[in-house]
């Protein structure tokens, strides 16, 4: 026969009783010891247990996986969009794929290790025969957001009345309990969400559950060994602002791991990639070059680094996800207003997320509704700023220089009275036609940037203005359909709408 480890799924769901059970070699292993056997086979197989989880290769990962195989409970601390609870949710592929339980408990008993008088005088009534049922591994997962109005009675459970007048039971019987989610989980893996927000009366109800093994409702006190695996998340900022975790709930929770965003822009580029919803949207038909994607993650890193975001806040992964959907979407509406058969995206494009970005960063100091917006439209020129020396010369050397400057005719062409617009639903035509008006610009483009290919020549020579600009050599002005630039001084005598300078003066 073969030996109950070695058995296929198939074969196991056809187990019906208690007895077949014990003939096929079932032995009782704790939940955290099943999580442990599992990530053991995994780690020696070579497999990787986080698909898809980006960054945290040589940090996170192995936290958690020792903590796995030390069967701690875990707390994952990291700011809002650090894939804490997707990590959590990702530990059941770690479970078995089946288990077996008593049919009908409520508890969902081992049945050779039951917990609740139901499964024990069943047990104790057929023997060999007492019906067997099969819990899959996704089934075995409860999730829990900790809010203020979270009650011990929701975690943990309370005395039905009810049930005790309708079954005529006494109250010190323990059928008259009506459990809670906590006790439900048994044999599962539990997680609280944004732990600190719980508050503390109900934390120390968590106290016995961890360390002793039993629970007590309403004085009814109940021995009750729970096999549970404990993930709490939660964010820094709470420990101070909202609430906090109590000293001796942080002391029972063996393993706290320390989340972060991602440390470079090619892993952010890759966790925005694979989280971007663009299903149904013409993507054969929207060229989107590198330099967009790499702004898109700089755009994050800057508001990360922002005077007037809120650091404790953070800045989650969100945002260049929501921001890189927006940026798609203006291209697509460009392509079906204009009725052209491609596009390539445009810089100018970029005033599209700026709703992507407003929703996703607290600001400091919290103004009016434009404040955000003024926020974003500058954290999108930093980032311009910020990647423009990567690709050009630095615009205030080639200044000091005099001599061999790439940027004199272009500029000049604008000293003389000369203005753009490039709006953002201009048809491809109309926007090539226009950045070809700027003498030298071309040219300063195909002399910085080899193997360029064609069709992104004049979104680098947008880029190449947008910079200028970030740098002071012209002014950029956001329009209501796009943006404009001029010469520099001759904008300083224009009583029109500030720009961007005008908001961001220190960083020029």
């Amino acid at each position: 026969m073969i030996a109950y480890n070695k058995m296929a799924a198939s074969d196991l769901l056809k187990i019906s009783t208690l007895g077949e059970l014990k003939a096929a070699g079932y032995e009782s292993k704790s939940i955290k010891e099943e999580l442990r056997q599992n990530l053991i086979k995994k780690i020696s197989a070579g497999e990787n247990v986080f698909e898809g989880i980006w960054g945290y290769e040589d940090t996170v990962i192995p936290d958690i996986e020792r903590a796995i195989l030390s069967r701690h409970n875990i707390n994952l601390l990291g700011l809002r969009g650090q894939a804490k609870t997707r990590i959590a949710r990702m530990m059941t592929a770690l479970l078995d794929e089946y288990v077996p339980v008593v049919a009908g408990s409520e508890l969902n008993d081992d049945p050779l290790a039951p917990l609740t008088s139901y499964s024990v005088e069943l047990i104790k009534q057929k023997g060999d025969h007492t019906p067997i049922n099969w819990w899959h591994r996704a089934d075995r997962y409860t999730e829990k957001l900790a809010t203020p109005d979270v009650s011990v009675a929701d975690l943990i459970g309370d005395v039905d009345p009810i049930k005790a007048a309708t079954m005529k039971l006494s109250y010190n019987d323990e059928r008259v309990i009506h459990y809670g989610l906590v006790p439900r989980s048994h044999r599962s893996i539990f997680v609280i969400n944004e732990l600190p927000d719980l508050q503390a009366r109900i934390q120390v109800a968590l106290f016995n559950i961890l360390q002793e093994g039993d629970i007590q409702i309403r004085g009814f006190k109940l021995r009750l060994p729970l096999d549970i695996q404990f993930v709490f998340t939660a964010n820094p900022e709470d420990y101070t602002n909202r609430g906090s975790i109590v000293t001796p709930l942080k002391d029972r929770i063996e393993s706290q791991i320390i989340t972060h965003y991602p440390k470079t822009i090619e892993i952010g580029k890759q966790i925005t990639a694979q989280e971007a919803k663009l299903d149904g949207k013409p993507l054969d038909k929207i060229h989107v070059p590198e330099l967009m994607k790499d702004l898109i993650e700089q755009i994050a890193i800057e508001a990360r680094h922002s005077e007037y975001v809120d650091e404790k806040s953070g800045v989650s992964a969100r945002l260049t996800i929501s921001a890189y959907e927006n940026l798609i979407s203006a291209a697509e509406r460009r392509l079906y207003k204009n009725k052209e058969e491609n596009t390539v995206v445009r810089i100018s494009d970029l005033i599209g997320v700026i709703p992507a970005i407003t929703g996703k960063v607290e600001l400091v100091y919290e103004g009016e509704q434009e404040g955000a917006g003024l926020v974003a439209y500058n954290l999108i020129g930093k980032a311009i700023r910020t990647l423009f020396v990567d690709y050009f010369p630095s615009p205030e050397q080639k200044k000091k220089d005099k001599e061999g400057n790439p940027y004199v005719l272009p500029l000049s062409w604008f000293g003389e009275g000369n203005s753009l617009d490039v709006l953002a639903s201009q048809s491809d035509k109309e926007y090539k036609s226009e950045l070809h008006k700027v003498p030298g610009l071309e040219n300063i483009i195909t002399a910085t940037i080899k193997g360029l290919p064609e069709k992104e020549k004049e979104f680098f020579m947008e880029f190449a203005l947008h910079g200028l600009a970030e740098y002071s050599q012209l002014s950029k002005k956001l329009l209501d359909t796009g943006m404009q630039f001029k010469d520099l001084f001759s904008s300083m005598f224009d009583m029109g709408a500030p720009d961007e300078d005008d908001f961001d003066e220190d960083d020029n």
